[in-house]
């Protein structure tokens, strides 16, 4: 499951006059929060059919899970995952 990024308000009106600039920091990985009249309306957020499929991608994408979920890093084999019928 992917982290959900964090998501930064924006007035609805000051969204329409931006869009193109939104846009593009949306492609880029940012998301949004559009607000009308002060109240959360909708969220603009990367389509989940832009996600990245290079394995580059997919690496960069678990190290920035594991940095925001603060998991923490262990020294484990694979035979130890075998053994508790976990690989």
């Amino acid at each position: 499951m992917r982290t959900p990024p964090i998501k930064t308000s924006i007035g609805a009106c000051e969204a329409r006059t931006r869009l193109p600039e939104l846009l593009r920091q949306v492609k880029a990985g940012e998301s949004f929060t559009i607000a009308y009249r002060g109240k959360a309306v909708a969220d603009l957020v990367p389509s989940e059919a832009a996600r990245p499929t290079n394995a580059a991608a997919a690496v960069e994408g678990l190290q920035a899970f594991i940095r925001d979920n603060q998991v923490a890093a262990r020294d484990v084999r694979a035979q130890e995952l075998a053994d508790e019928g976990r690989a």
